[in-house]
């Protein structure tokens, strides 16, 4: 895990810019996902149990299809990939290793998984998350226009990461 005395980039700051590469292949920068519109950026390991919590329900927000939902992996291609098919995500993949140095979890201050970060069109951060927070997730939903958080899930409300 990526390590720092860094703080996360505040509220309303610019986001840091970076170009990873994607788990399906060819690459990708913030500037590319941020053009779109609304992202969500969200930092995870595969050993982390909050991440694997988490997942499932950050699924749920991108099949909606309106809020684009990038996973940030702090793992190699093949940890990654066995990781979305055992939790079944099919949001994109990108891959922030430790054979590269963390740099992009550097850059965003991560110290713990999962950790996420609303992206706004212009590049700046609109809301951070760290860990899982049930009202922050159906929160995501609704911005998404899903219910994340379905009766029968038993989740709790939260858990650090």
């Amino acid at each position: 895990m990526a390590r720092g005395d860094r703080q996360l980039p505040e509220v309303g700051a610019r986001a840091p810019e970076f170009r990873l590469p994607r788990l399906a292949g060819g690459d990708i920068s913030l500037a590319e996902i941020a053009a779109q519109g609304p992202a969500l950026l969200a930092f995870f390991k595969i050993s982390c149990p909050v991440c694997q919590l988490t997942f499932p329900f950050l699924e749920r927000v991108h099949q909606a299809g309106t809020l684009p939902v990038y996973g940030i992996s702090q793992n190699d291609a093949g940890d990654t990939r066995d990781f979305a098919q055992r939790y079944r995500t099919t949001l994109p993949m990108l891959l922030d290793t430790e054979k590269s140095g963390f740099p992009v979890s550097n850059a965003y201050g991560i110290s713990s998984v999962p950790t996420m970060f609303l992206i706004e069109r212009d590049g700046s951060i609109a809301q951070t998350m760290q860990g899982w927070r049930k009202q922050e997730m159906a929160a995501l939903g609704h911005i998404a226009g899903v219910s994340v958080i379905r009766s029968e899930d038993n989740v709790p409300e939260w858990k650090a990461g």
